[in-house]
């Protein structure tokens, strides 16, 4: 893994460096109209959806039974291009990039200010639906700044050209000796092995893989074993529930860039458990706009259950029942938990180290139980 960026001393977390993109070609002019579902979503289904106890993991590991999907087509092509052009404007580059130890650049926090379009795509009902489908459960979006991050990778003509010469003289020399070592796109992983800090991911492929050898993304089985789900080609997509999956994303041969769109979701219904963090994505945020955005939606899940579990108390009682002490305390227990992880999760700036991105705890789950217990927090 890298060492954390050294970086300015005004701006902790964020990258300084522009990269050199050439855009691929389109086939035919972009135009400025507004989100389109009918238009610019060509989704297809995917192959295969694999199942948490297809890669190792028992069902009550996660939220949904739903691991990870193979890559399926979600957008056109112009939806594509207009995206591209909204992620890599001057604004964006200029002041929504980051960089740290596991990504060396990334992109986030912009699809609220710089990007209409690619804000509006994901909002939408119509792609939320798709998103919830192969997921197996309903969802949202995180939060605004969760819509859309970027990985970004960018090699010169020259690096690639080099890396392409390094990986035909090893795949000769394998072949005359008759031998098959490590994959050798595994030794410098775009993003580092993690887990996410929410639920599920949709990652989308900005990039035009024609030429691409490698760009798995390599999930870590419940067994130890390595599994690859293969690469999205552009306008396709993954969806995946990261925040219990250890995953990383390997390197791409053959391209000089590999621009991957990552939106983060959870659950829509207000009374299924939240287990997001907030661990890797601190130290490449602004907090004031990450805690703001994390207190918002926490505090209105609370409002809704209290607002729920008061009408079932009114009632209750105008019918002359009596909810049970028990079930009530169970319930207010439950509501301290939220609001202590909640609080936990909102670590003091201070106490924060900007571009440097720690490991997940995995979401420990109790033997013969579906109820989930962290480390620390909910």
């Amino acid at each position: 893994m890298a060492a954390a960026a050294v970086l300015p001393a005004s701006s902790p977390g964020k990258s300084t460096s522009v990269p050199l993109i050439v855009e691929p070609k389109v086939t035919h002019v972009l135009g400025n109209e507004e989100f389109d579902p009918k238009k610019h979503l060509t989704f297809q289904e995917p192959s295969k959806i694999y199942t948490m106890n297809d890669i190792g993991f028992p069902d009550s590991n996660g939220i949904s039974p739903v691991a990870v999907s193979e890559p399926f087509q979600l957008f056109s092509e112009e939806a594509v291009m207009r995206m591209r052009k909204e992620v890599l404007s001057d604004e964006v580059m200029t002041n929504c990039k980051y960089s740290s130890n596991i990504a060396h650049c990334q992109l986030r926090g912009f699809a609220n200010k710089y990007a209409p379009f690619t804000y509006d795509l994901w909002k939408h009902p119509d792609t939320l639906a798709i998103i919830s489908k192969i997921a197996g459960i309903d969802l949202v979006t995180e939060m605004d700044l969760e819509i859309a991050h970027i990985n970004l990778s960018i090699k010169s003509e020259e690096e690639q050209h080099q890396e392409m010469d390094a990986f035909n003289e090893r795949a000769q020399y394998e072949a005359d000796e008759g031998i098959a070592g490590c994959p050798w796109e595994d030794d410098t992983p775009i993003v580092g092995w993690h887990r996410d800090s929410y639920p599920f991911v949709c990652v989308t492929m900005l990039s035009d893989c024609t030429n691409m050898i490698g760009g798995e993304t390599a999930l870590r089985t419940g067994n130890g074993d390595i599994m690859k789900v293969r690469g999205p080609q552009m306008g396709c997509a993954v969806v995946m529930q990261g925040r219990y999956i250890e995953h990383q994303a390997l390197r791409a041969l053959g391209t000089t860039e590999r621009i991957t769109m990552v939106t983060s979701f959870r659950p829509r219904c207000p009374k299924m458990r939240d287990d997001t963090v907030l661990t890797t994505v601190r130290p490449i945020s602004n907090l004031q706009e990450l805690y703001h955005q994390f207190s918002e939606y926490r505090l209105e899940i609370l409002e809704e259950r209290i607002r729920q579990q008061l009408k079932d108390l009114r009632e209750a009682t105008s019918s002359g029942r009596r909810i049970p002490t028990k079930k009530l305390k169970a319930f207010l227990e439950e509501q301290e938990r939220f609001l202590r992880h909640m609080n936990n999760e909102m670590v003091d700036e201070e106490n924060v180290v900007m571009g440097v991105q720690v490991e997940c705890h995995p979401v420990e789950v109790k033997e013969g139980s579906k109820a989930k217990k962290r480390p620390r927090g909910e």
